[in-house]
């Protein structure tokens, strides 16, 4: 199959092109730059100069490939409005191609308050990124299109060695410069986690397998307790676990602030997807995220 990957040199696609590479795929990745260009190309991809704003681009690229995954997606929560109204546009031009193709959409676990939140929970979107609940939803509904379309929810933590930017490491960051293993509250509130090996496994198999329409959760870890996770991290940093107020964590604080713990018991069932690397605790335990 001739996969048109976005997001191709970023933190996930750098697991999903081997993975695809490795079931006997061939790789075309959308790059923003003559550095992400050089990192698809190194994975032994074809790289393909463009952005979420060339949509005759996507569109041809699309209707050229065998199947679409498409995880690129802003991260300037400053400009979120824009953001999420330029991924809107692409993912239409994208799946305007995609007639009896395959269409994998990357999207976030949804909060269920009280439990842990499941595929078919669907509730409406609230806060900055709502807009990205939509898209899915659109995503969702070209199935009735005749695209193949499936939408893979990730968990907060997508962890693994390399992770610079990801919560994790921002956490970490956070921590150092106020001296101390921030939670908020009585930390007993729960990230959802995956290892990115086992996320990049799943696309693949949303990819060849997922039946048009489908919701599917990356999820290894149902919920890991923010205390824990300081725990950890303060024995790492030699720093004291401590209640902090969320304010005082900025945008970070809001996410650390909610419960939501999220299953993938129904994703396990239908598609056979099974985590095996390690989970957020153990991964922090081994120390790359401190180099």
């Amino acid at each position: 199959m001739r996969v048109f990957v976005t997001g191709a040199s970023g933190w996930i696609g750098s697991a999903l092109v081997p993975e695809l590479l490795g079931a006997g795929h061939d790789v075309v990745g959308l790059a923003r730059s003559d550095g992400s260009a050089a990192a698809i190309e190194a994975m032994g991809g074809e790289a393909l100069r463009g952005g979420l704003t060339d949509l005759e681009l996507l569109r041809n690229a699309s209707a050229d490939a065998d199947g679409v995954v498409h995880l690129a997606f802003g991260h300037d929560f400053s400009r979120i409005e824009e953001t999420i109204e330029t991924d809107a546009r692409a993912v239409e031009a994208m799946g305007s191609a995609l007639a009896g193709k395959p269409f994998v959409v990357a999207s976030g676990t949804p909060v269920v308050p009280g439990r842990a939140s499941l595929e078919d929970d669907n509730p409406d979107g609230a806060g900055p990124v709502a807009g990205r609940t939509e898209i899915a939803r659109a995503v969702v509904a070209m199935a009735g299109r005749g695209v193949r379309s499936s939408v893979v929810r990730l968990p907060r933590s997508v962890h693994g060695e390399g992770d610079n930017h990801g919560f994790i490491a921002q956490l970490i960051g956070l921590n150092r410069e106020k001296g101390v293993s921030a939670y908020v509250g009585d930390g007993t509130q729960r990230w959802p986690a995956v290892h990115v090996v086992d996320a990049a496994h799943l696309f693949r198999l949303a990819l060849e397998q997922a039946p048009a329409g489908a919701v599917l959760h990356a999820v290894g870890d149902e919920g890991v307790a923010i205390r824990d996770l300081a725990e950890v991290i303060g024995t790492r940093l030699n720093l004291p676990p401590t209640s902090v107020p969320a304010g005082e964590l900025g945008f970070l604080g809001l996410i650390l602030s909610v419960d939501q713990p999220s299953g993938s018991a129904r994703t396990q069932e239908l598609l056979g997807w099974r985590p095996t690397r390690p989970g957020l605790l153990e991964d922090v335990e081994k120390g790359h995220y401190f180099g």
